[in-house]
This record gives C-alpha cells, sequence and structure tokens, in this order.
C-alpha cells in the first residue's frame, strides 16, 4: 500500500529497475533459496519493523506461503536482499527454510536507491526512518539536497525538514519513534536555542500533551529569556583594578584589562581620534615613521 504523503516518489522503482535489470525481467526464473544463506540489504533504511504485523505476516505465510517472491543479488557468501526484507523475516518467524526469490544483478547505487524507494512507499515508515533514507541517499550517492528532491518528486524544504530530525537528542529520537512526539511537535522542538533543554522540553510536551501552537509559543518565550539573560561576568582582581587605574591615568583613556582563568589575558586601550592614537603611540614609544 502506497504512503499518502509520499505519492510522486520521481521514476518509482518500476523505472529503477528498468535502468539496471536486463530485457528479460518479464521471463525472470523463481528460485527456492535457502534463507540461511540470505542477508539482509546493508542499505536499508528502516530499522524498526512491526513485531505484530510481523507475526501477522508470518501467520499468512504457514497457512499460504509466500506469493510475491523477494528479489536478491549474489555476494561474495550468499545472497543479498534487494526488496522484500519483510517476507525474508516473517518466512523465519513461520519456520519456513526456504524463500521463493528472484536473483538480479545490480551495483552498489542501484541497490540503496531501490530500498529506499521501496520504503519510502510504505505507510508505517517512521519519520526518523524516512530521514534516515535521504541521509542515506546524500551521503552515500554523493547527491544534493536539491538533487534528492528531484529524483524522488519532494520539494528541498519537505527533504529539508526530515533531515533536521537526525539532528534531534537520542531520548527525543525514541520518543518520536514511539509516537508520543508527532513530526510536528518534533520540528518544533528544534527550534528552540538553547539545546540542553530540548529533551526535558520533549518530555513535558508529551507528559502535558501540548499542541505544537501550545509547543510554539512556549519556545518562543524560552527563546526570549535566553536572550535576555547576560552572561555573569567574574569580579576582577584588586591587582587588576589597580593596574587599570594607573594604566588609565598614563593614557589619559579607559583601559580595561581581562584575564582568563588560565592566567592569559588582554589589554584594550580606547582611543576617540586618529591623533589620540598617535599620542597613546607616543607614550608607548612606538615610532611607525
Amino acid at each position: 500500500m502506497v504512503n499518502k504523503n509520499n505519492k510522486g516518489l520521481g521514476r518509482g522503482i518500476e523505472a529503477i529497475f528498468k535502468d539496471f535489470e536486463s530485457p528479460d525481467i518479464a521471463l525472470a526464473n523463481v528460485e527456492e533459496l535457502p534463507l540461511e544463506d540470505i542477508r539482509p540489504n546493508p542499505y536499508q533504511p528502516r530499522k524498526i519493523f512491526d513485531d505484530a504485523a510481523l507475526n501477522d505476516l508470518a501467520e499468512s505465510i504457514r497457512q499460504t506461503g509466500v506469493f510475491q517472491p523477494i528479489i536478491v543479488r549474489q555476494s561474495v557468501s550468499g545472497y543479498e536482499i534487494i526488496t522484500g526484507e519483510r517476507r525474508f523475516r516473517a518466512s523465519k518467524l513461520a519456520g519456513k527454510t526456504t524463500v521463493p526469490a528472484i536473483v538480479r544483478t545490480f551495483d552498489d547505487p542501484a541497490m540503496m536507491e531501490i530500498a529506499v524507494l521501496e520504503n519510502l512507499q510504505r505507510e508505517d515508515l517512521t519519520p526518523l526512518d524516512e530521514a534516515q533514507a535521504y541521509d542515506t541517499l546524500i551521503k552515500k550517492l554523493n547527491l544534493t539536497q536539491e538533487e534528492v528532491s528531484k529524483r524522488l518528486g519532494k520539494s528541498r524544504p519537505y527533504i529539508a525538514n526530515y533531515l533536521r530530525l537526525l539532528a534531534l537528542p537520542a531520548e527525543v529520537k525514541k520518543l518520536l519513534n514511539d509516537n508520543q512526539l508527532s513530526m510536528g511537535q518534533a520540528r518544533t522542538l528544534l527550534s528552540l536555542k538553547d539545546k540542553k533543554k530540548l529533551t526535558p522540553l520533549a518530555k513535558k510536551t508529551v507528559a502535558e500533551n501540548l499542541t505544537v501552537r501550545q509547543l510554539e509559543h512556549l519556545i518562543a518565550q524560552m527563546n526570549a529569556g535566553a536572550k535576555k539573560a547576560k552572561p555573569k561576568e567574574r569580579p576582577k582582581s584588586p591587582y587588576l583594578c589597580a593596574s587599570e587605574n594607573q594604566l588609565g591615568d598614563k593614557f589619559g583613556t579607559k583601559v580595561n584589562i581581562a584575564q582568563s582563568p588560565k592566567g592569559k589575558g588582554k589589554i584594550e586601550i580606547d582611543f576617540a581620534t586618529a591623533q589620540d592614537l598617535n599620542r597613546i603611540l607616543a607614550l608607548l614609544d612606538v615610532n611607525l615613521d
């Protein structure tokens, strides 16, 4: 079933298959391959598989078998799944020892793109899985966000908004994966300037069932408060204060001495005009002629 939010995924899986398959795809032979010889697709973006859905599929396979073959490619040892990992996993749960499969020849970029497209067309893909899929295409295929958006038929801002989710702290990602936070809430949380407060605010959002509008208002207040708060300055030692006064008297202007806890520091001498600067340089015995 196609994800209603993911319609129009560029060329689609069928077009990708036409790009990389041989002309006899319609005459492909289905083989019964041992499950123990098959490994998941290394580029599979989906990290979470619903246990209840897998058990339902496994029960169906026990009763009627696997109707649609999985597609694999031959690797150095055994086979790697191109599409059909859910059927592969469910077949194992059903106690099967083999699974119907079609063996095809694909390079790594083709495998990656097909895995991403197949997953993006599913309803149960989590926002983080979708974000990871886009990130995989960008990093592994050296694509830009604009290129990914054109390839998948999505707008660049749409892709960018999902990629931003990957910057969430681990605890907040878990809340999102567990459907305790919505995509809208997660995106809103990213606008919080003080990132140390992001996780506590996410937990507050869940506990108080805050709407996106309420969360936006709360974050606006927190960000405004962060602007007003100024870091406290360390009080200067009597020695530094006395030194500033003596130098100020010598140069006839304001002098500021700043020193870090490690001992390093700087001296700032104010001047009002070019003539004032020349006067101070003369006092320092600095000749620029």
